[in-house]
């Protein structure tokens, strides 16, 4: 049996290693760093969050320093260059996080540090590339937050950990902008175990990262009453830290989220039943056994991430059971995977498909992807079983086809190096295979492909 879909065409190789110095599937377009800005005497990171903005044909990055938040113009992006300057009001070696979301063409601007002199800043973007003007620069709602988030559908501002003006501290508030996106009007606040670090909302329902507390799932449409959808709070089998950031797959059915600690791994979550939420598959950049992963956006069946010391990492999560790194780009060039450094942010939003990242240490990256991203049709077989996958001496394939074909099967290791191969006359039907596998075989992981005249069929396998 065959099936017919539409996919972007991918290197199946993309799964390799990536040395620290290299780039994979990346081109770089543009980068910016100003020596003149003071580092933050945490790490000496002078640069944190990085957001991006399109109007009227222009495309522009947004990116947070400790002086406050750039904004360029990198509509072309060779000739990019900055347009607005707008100073935070804590400035300076104390400042770490800022963070930004944007709603009707309204940038909002927080701290986490400076509580009682950080603000909440909103800019007017729509005269861009001309001015961008703040329209509200107060500290009278919340002075600092670690986080922000828009659900743009319903409006609402979600501000994680927030910082009051009498010094207290809030889980988690929610303000409304369906009134005037420049004057937000406070509605709620909601307690949690421990403060929220970040969180991901759609139509009112939200994904919740807790910390050390782990992943909450809540539908807030009837906000005097919340209801928990779903929780994975125990999950140490599969590498439990501190639950960071995370982000939803447009059909709503699975969400990625990454613990902020050294070794641990992504996790993809089969959400579709968020009362009985599973993780599905754990997968890293495969670069240094202390690779932490730090912010993600999925978008169009790719997961960005920005993975502190290994730089920016794509992977495609079309099967989120089984992700394949696509691309990298190392921003960081130190050879060392020790403490919190190197890419903060992406974003990949852009309409022109190019992609931002930010660098605490070097700042500003346009990158572009050079594996190929325009869609072809192509034949998948289904029916396809493949065990155990986890190889042993013998791995077993059953698929049925329509018709007696030749089928290769092809085990490539993680640099695309061709490990073994076995080409067999298929019988009309469903037929079962005994692939045997050398013992030589190293530990690690491969993809095995079955190639017929019916279609392709890969399917990632394990050495232990």
């Amino acid at each position: 049996m065959k099936k017919t879909i539409v996919l972007c065409l991918l290197c199946l190789f993309s799964t390799g290693l990536v040395a620290q110095d290299e780039a994979m599937n990346m081109e770089l377009l543009y980068h910016w760093e100003d020596t003149n800005l003071v580092p933050a005497d945490f790490i000496d990171n002078v640069y944190n969050e990085i957001w991006g903005y399109a109007r009227d044909g222009r495309e522009y990055a947004i990116i947070g320093s400790t002086e406050g938040t750039h904004i360029f113009d990198v509509t072309d992006p060779v000739f990019s260059r900055q347009v607005a300057r707008i100073p935070g009001a804590y400035q300076g070696r104390g400042v770490i996080h800022r963070d930004y979301h944007d709603y009707q063409d309204h940038l909002y601007i927080v701290c986490d540090e400076g509580q009682g002199i950080s603000t909440l800043q909103i800019v007017d973007l729509s005269e861009l590339p001309e001015k961008a003007t703040v329209v509200y620069d107060s500290n009278e709602l919340f002075t600092t937050s670690h986080n922000i988030f828009i659900d743009t559908t319903n409006a609402n501002l979600y501000v994680c950990a927030v910082g009051k003006n009498d010094f207290t501290r809030r889980y988690l508030e929610l303000y409304t902008l369906s009134i005037d996106p420049a004057t937000p009007y406070f509605v709620k606040d909601f307690t949690f175990p421990e403060w929220v670090h970040d969180i991901y909302v759609r139509n009112d329902t939200a994904l919740v990262n807790v910390g050390s507390q782990g992943l909450w799932m809540m539908d807030f449409s009837d906000l005097n009453d919340p209801i928990e959808l779903g929780r994975i709070t125990e999950y140490s089998s599969f590498g439990q830290g501190y639950n960071h950031s995370g982000w939803m797959t447009d059909d709503g059915n699975y969400y990625f989220f990454a613990d902020e600690n050294p070794g641990l791994e992504v996790k993809a979550v089969d959400i579709s039943d968020m009362s009985d939420a599973k993780i599905i598959s754990l997968f890293g950049s495969g670069v240094d056994e202390k690779s932490m992963a730090h912010n993600l956006i999925y978008k169009d069946g790719y997961l960005y991430i920005s993975y502190y010391h290994d730089g920016l990492q794509i992977f495609d999560v079309h099967d989120p059971a089984n992700p394949v790194k696509v691309a990298a780009y190392d921003t960081y060039s130190p050879d060392s995977h020790s403490g919190y450094r190197g890419a903060w942010g992406v974003y990949p939003y852009l309409p022109s498909g190019n992609i931002l990242v930010s660098d605490m240490q070097t700042g500003l990256y346009i990158l572009k992807t050079s594996f190929p991203s325009s869609v072809e049709t192509e034949l998948l077989l289904s029916d396809v079983a493949v065990y155990p996958t986890n190889i042993q001496s013998v791995v077993n394939v059953e698929m049925d086809l329509t018709q007696a074909t030749s089928v290769l099967f092809t085990l490539y290791d993680l640099q695309g190096k061709i490990c073994y191969e076995n080409r067999q006359v298929s019988q009309l039907g469903a037929t079962k295979y005994c692939l045997s596998i050398p013992e030589t075989l190293a530990e690690g992981a491969y993809l095995l492909k079955i190639a017929t005249t019916e279609g392709t069929h890969v399917e990632k396998l394990i050495k232990q």
